[in-house]
């Protein structure tokens, strides 16, 4: 994180969250360069089905998706919140172009080292598109959002994103969104369905342990920027699926009884003690329209991969 703006924030969630009974760990700071990096060896992974199901709807049914955005006319603003390295994004963006091309498109991630390889592939393989990225927290920029440009807006929000929130933070979010949108705007989001509860938690529990060196990599993170002194071997990585909740959950456990220190700060661990590290909700096509029509939108389209595991749906706000 480059800024000061941006350290004291980490600093500040980290000692918060270390001070938490049970003690927590945000996941939004999973992503410094080498979190980044173990992220998409992760989607790469055969256990990670999302990124290929997203891939896929965007691949198969790219010109109805592009279709569905230039509806109500041209000169659209895309704004991708979390945008990661925009890969899958790039596959839209490419027929987008063909049509509009005074198209535009704002990402938006946490990680600048994210940001920089977006904007370098980009200005590599879709030169003819304007980008406007910004680093920070999406949910610090909303406010920001409707004053950017006049422009009609399609907002993404991929990869399952939404399912890293509690169900109160979900709503929150889409209300937030919402309140940034004028009535032409869309907004596009990605939902991991319900399905196999053995399928889901291979995904958060591959065989090969990339998942827990991404988990794990946090503490080595808050080391190198936070002064930490955790020890990675004295953790280890679990990951569950809860069926009734339809939540994946995972947490690093103590395996010893330990102290650690944290910018200057010091905090005890039991053996066996578990630290929450991040849930991955997952959504029925009816969850999917109640938190639409709760925050004030209605579902345009939902776009399905062929085994129906994952859901990109398009909303439309509803005239207040």
């Amino acid at each position: 994180m480059a800024s000061s703006e941006n350290t004291l924030a980490f600093k500040h969630d980290v000692l918060a969250g270390l001070a938490a009974t049970p003690k927590r760990l945000p996941s939004k700071y999973f992503y410094d360069e080498e979190g980044s990096r173990l992220f998409q060896e992760i989607m790469r992974l055969p256990e990670y089905y999302l990124t290929a199901c997203e891939t896929e709807i965007f691949a198969e049914q790219c010109d109805e998706i592009v279709s569905a955005f230039l509806a109500d006319g041209n000169e659209i603003e895309v704004v991708e919140l979390g945008a990661g390295d925009g890969t899958k994004t790039a596959i839209l963006l490419k027929r987008l172009v063909a049509q509009d091309p005074a198209a535009r498109y704002a990402p938006i991630d946490i990680s600048e080292e994210a940001i920089s390889e977006l904007v370098a592939n980009f200005r590599a393989t879709l030169p003819e598109i304007t980008i406007e990225p910004q680093v920070g927290d999406y949910l610090a920029i909303l406010d920001s959002l409707k004053k950017q440009s006049q422009r009609r807006k399609v907002i993404l929000f991929l990869g399952s994103n939404i399912g890293n929130f509690g169900e109160e933070a979900t709503t929150k979010l889409f209300r937030s969104l919402r309140s940034v949108m004028n009535d032409n705007d869309l907004l596009f989001i990605g939902f991991d369905l319900q399905k196999d509860p053995r399928i889901i938690h291979q995904a958060y529990d591959d065989a090969q342990g990339v998942t827990a060196r991404f988990n794990l990599n946090l503490l080595a993170r808050i080391n190198k920027e936070l002064g930490g002194t955790f020890e990675t071997e004295n953790f280890l990585h679990y990951a569950n699926y809860r069926p009734i909740e339809g939540s994946a959950r995972s947490y690093l456990i103590s395996r010893v009884e330990q102290t650690v220190e944290v910018a200057g700060q010091t905090f005890e661990f039991g053996r066996w003690e578990p630290m929450f590290m991040e849930i991955s909700q997952k959504y029925t096509l009816s969850m999917i329209d109640d938190y639409a029509a709760e925050a004030g939108f209605c579902v345009v389209r939902n776009f399905l991969d062929k085994r129906e595991y994952y859901c990109d749906s398009l909303w439309r706000p509803r005239a207040k």
